[in-house]
Protein backbone atom coordinates (compact mmCIF):
# COMPACT_ATOMS: atom_id res chain seq x y z
CA UNK A 1 0.00 0.00 0.00
CA UNK A 2 1.21 3.69 -0.67
CA UNK A 3 1.61 6.64 0.84
CA UNK A 4 -1.24 9.33 1.12
CA UNK A 5 0.56 10.98 -1.26
CA UNK A 6 1.16 8.64 -4.30
CA UNK A 7 -2.38 6.86 -3.86
CA UNK A 8 -4.14 9.94 -5.32
CA UNK A 9 -5.20 10.88 -8.66
CA UNK A 10 -2.76 12.50 -10.80
CA UNK A 11 -3.15 15.97 -10.75
CA UNK A 12 -5.33 17.22 -13.44
CA UNK A 13 -7.84 14.59 -12.04
CA UNK A 14 -7.45 15.46 -8.11
CA UNK A 15 -8.65 18.91 -8.67
CA UNK A 16 -11.75 18.54 -9.48
CA UNK A 17 -12.10 15.07 -7.29
CA UNK A 18 -10.60 17.33 -4.14
CA UNK A 19 -12.88 20.32 -5.54
CA UNK A 20 -16.35 17.70 -5.44
CA UNK A 21 -15.20 15.97 -1.93
CA UNK A 22 -14.99 19.94 -0.40
CA UNK A 23 -18.22 20.95 -1.96
CA UNK A 24 -20.05 17.76 -0.45
CA UNK A 25 -18.52 18.11 3.55
CA UNK A 26 -18.97 22.13 3.20
CA UNK A 27 -22.67 20.92 2.22
CA UNK A 28 -23.37 18.29 4.43
CA UNK A 29 -21.90 20.24 7.64
CA UNK A 30 -23.19 23.30 6.30
CA UNK A 31 -27.01 21.90 6.40
CA UNK A 32 -26.27 19.88 9.81
CA UNK A 33 -24.91 23.26 11.58
CA UNK A 34 -27.85 25.45 9.59
CA UNK A 35 -30.44 23.29 10.79
CA UNK A 36 -29.30 22.69 14.53
CA UNK A 37 -29.02 26.38 14.53
CA UNK A 38 -33.09 27.41 12.73
CA UNK A 39 -34.61 25.13 14.68
CA UNK A 40 -33.24 26.46 17.82
CA UNK A 41 -33.89 30.09 17.07
CA UNK A 42 -37.58 28.96 15.54
CA UNK A 43 -40.75 29.77 17.17
CA UNK A 44 -41.63 26.02 18.56
CA UNK A 45 -44.98 25.58 15.87
CA UNK A 46 -42.27 25.97 13.32
CA UNK A 47 -39.20 24.61 13.84
CA UNK A 48 -38.86 22.00 11.10
CA UNK A 49 -40.16 24.08 8.36
CA UNK A 50 -37.19 26.51 9.55
CA UNK A 51 -34.65 24.10 10.03
CA UNK A 52 -35.21 22.65 6.03
CA UNK A 53 -35.62 26.77 4.64
CA UNK A 54 -32.23 27.47 7.00
CA UNK A 55 -30.84 24.04 4.97
CA UNK A 56 -32.09 25.60 1.64
CA UNK A 57 -30.70 28.81 1.91
CA UNK A 58 -27.57 27.96 3.26
CA UNK A 59 -25.96 24.75 2.58
CA UNK A 60 -25.07 25.24 -1.24
CA UNK A 61 -23.55 28.86 0.06
CA UNK A 62 -21.43 26.81 2.75
CA UNK A 63 -20.52 23.89 0.02
CA UNK A 64 -19.31 26.48 -2.43
CA UNK A 65 -17.32 28.30 0.00
CA UNK A 66 -15.36 24.74 0.62
CA UNK A 67 -15.21 23.93 -2.90
CA UNK A 68 -13.79 27.33 -3.68
CA UNK A 69 -10.99 26.52 -0.90
CA UNK A 70 -10.39 22.87 -2.22
CA UNK A 71 -10.30 23.64 -5.11
CA UNK A 72 -7.37 26.46 -5.38
CA UNK A 73 -5.79 24.50 -2.54
CA UNK A 74 -5.66 21.44 -4.67
CA UNK A 75 -4.62 23.37 -7.91
CA UNK A 76 -1.91 25.09 -5.64
CA UNK A 77 -0.77 21.69 -4.65
CA UNK A 78 -0.21 20.64 -8.39
CA UNK A 79 1.02 23.53 -9.54
CA UNK A 80 3.68 22.94 -6.96
CA UNK A 81 4.68 19.43 -7.70
CA UNK A 82 4.77 20.80 -11.08
CA UNK A 83 7.67 23.41 -10.59
CA UNK A 84 9.61 21.14 -7.61
CA UNK A 85 9.23 18.33 -9.72
CA UNK A 86 8.56 16.23 -6.61
CA UNK A 87 5.70 15.11 -4.20
CA UNK A 88 6.36 16.01 -0.66
CA UNK A 89 4.67 17.88 2.46
CA UNK A 90 5.85 20.97 1.48
CA UNK A 91 3.87 21.33 -1.30
CA UNK A 92 0.60 21.30 1.21
CA UNK A 93 2.01 23.84 3.16
CA UNK A 94 3.27 26.06 0.36
CA UNK A 95 -0.68 25.36 -1.13
CA UNK A 96 -2.07 26.34 1.67
CA UNK A 97 -0.64 29.62 2.13
CA UNK A 98 -1.02 30.26 -1.33
CA UNK A 99 -4.70 29.77 -0.58
CA UNK A 100 -4.96 32.08 2.44
CA UNK A 101 -3.17 34.74 0.69
CA UNK A 102 -5.30 34.45 -2.69
CA UNK A 103 -8.53 33.78 -0.55
CA UNK A 104 -7.14 36.93 1.30
CA UNK A 105 -6.73 38.91 -1.60
CA UNK A 106 -10.55 40.20 -2.02
CA UNK A 107 -10.07 42.39 1.47
CA UNK A 108 -8.05 44.42 -0.56
CA UNK A 109 -4.03 45.33 0.02
CA UNK A 110 -4.19 46.27 3.38
CA UNK A 111 -4.41 42.59 4.60
CA UNK A 112 -0.77 42.48 2.75
CA UNK A 113 0.84 45.88 4.80
CA UNK A 114 -0.53 48.17 2.22
CA UNK A 115 -3.17 50.28 1.75
CA UNK A 116 -5.52 52.03 4.58
CA UNK A 117 -5.26 50.57 8.06
CA UNK A 118 -8.12 49.23 9.94
CA UNK A 119 -9.01 48.35 13.24
CA UNK A 120 -7.62 45.16 13.86
CA UNK A 121 -10.44 42.10 14.57
CA UNK A 122 -10.26 40.60 18.30
CA UNK A 123 -7.76 37.87 18.12
CA UNK A 124 -6.56 37.87 14.86
CA UNK A 125 -3.41 36.13 15.49
CA UNK A 126 -1.30 39.09 14.27
CA UNK A 127 2.75 38.11 14.31
CA UNK A 128 3.09 40.36 17.39
CA UNK A 129 0.28 38.48 19.60
CA UNK A 130 1.40 35.17 18.52
CA UNK A 131 5.65 35.84 19.98
CA UNK A 132 4.33 37.09 23.10
CA UNK A 133 2.08 34.19 24.10
CA UNK A 134 5.55 32.50 24.18
CA UNK A 135 6.92 35.15 26.55
CA UNK A 136 4.38 34.77 29.14
CA UNK A 137 4.86 33.59 32.59
CA UNK A 138 3.43 30.52 33.80
CA UNK A 139 0.42 30.19 35.33
CA UNK A 140 0.65 30.43 38.87
CA UNK A 141 -0.68 27.17 40.93
CA UNK A 142 -3.24 27.70 43.54
CA UNK A 143 -3.30 24.99 46.50
CA UNK A 144 -6.40 25.11 48.59
CA UNK A 145 -5.92 24.65 52.01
Amino acid sequence: MGTPETSREPCPDRILDDLGGAFGMGAVGGAAFHFLKATNNSPSGSRLIGGTQAVRMNAPRVGGSFAVWGGLFSTFDCTMVYVRQKEDPWNSIIAGAATGGFLSMRQGLGVFGGGKKQEPAVGNGNKTEVLESFDAPAVPSFEYK
